[in-house]
């Protein structure tokens, strides 16, 4: 890797949106990864530099270029809660059915988390509400079992249900209701009940 190369990525890294538009004049190709697979767009996305991300996309880097963990610019976005950065990866061609080391998909990774806004943010999209990853987990299990059962999960669980998401699906351990039944998750127990869970 070339030192110019070497200089975007660490700019992007810190946000320096004015070095990243200088540079990129300057002829490094914004697809240069390092030792690690990151472009310039993954490492600003990991530290939600949404402006930086912006010049870069603008210049040619792809949203879905994964490094060798398989974190992309949206899939990090998913995890981290960062939703201005998560539009911006959605209005320039995010794949919402790309997964991640995990098989997971952006919707389990939000689920996982408990970030409501981005899961109603993915809802809006094509994004598959009942797949399941490599542990045999759906968005609506991550958000059970991996849950506090607090305000933000039982909000998650409540779109997701009303998104589609299958209340039945079992995941070899028990359903999601036998899940939250498992945490005493009050409010989340009823949801999947009023849902047709069995």
């Amino acid at each position: 890797m070339q030192k110019i190369d070497r200089d975007l990525i660490a700019a992007a890294r810190k946000g320096d949106a004015a070095r990243v538009q200088q540079l990129l004049l300057l002829g490094p190709s914004p697809l240069t990864r390092d030792e690690n697979g990151r472009t310039a767009l993954i490492v600003a996305a990991y530290a939600n530099q949404v402006e930086t991300a912006r010049l870069l996309i603008m210049a040619g880097a792809d949203v879905n270029t994964q490094d060798v963990t398989q974190q992309s610019a949206y899939l990090i976005a998913t995890s981290e809660g960062y939703l201005e950065l998560l539009r911006l990866t959605l209005a320039h061609g995010a794949d919402v059915n790309s997964t991640d080391s995990y098989n997971g998909t952006g919707l389990i990774r939000a689920a996982d988390r408990g970030h409501v806004e981005i899961v109603r943010e993915l809802l809006k999209t094509g994004i598959k509400v009942n797949h399941v990853n490599r542990l045999g987990w759906t968005a609506l299990h991550e958000a059970i079992i991996l849950g506090d059962g607090g305000p933000r999960y039982t909000e998650v669980v409540r779109l997701l249900i009303a998104a589609g998401a299958d209340v039945n699906m079992p995941d070899g351990r028990g359903t999601p209701l036998e899940h939250a039944r498992h945490g005493g998750f009050g409010e989340i127990i009823r949801i999947p009940q009023e849902a047709g869970a069995r």
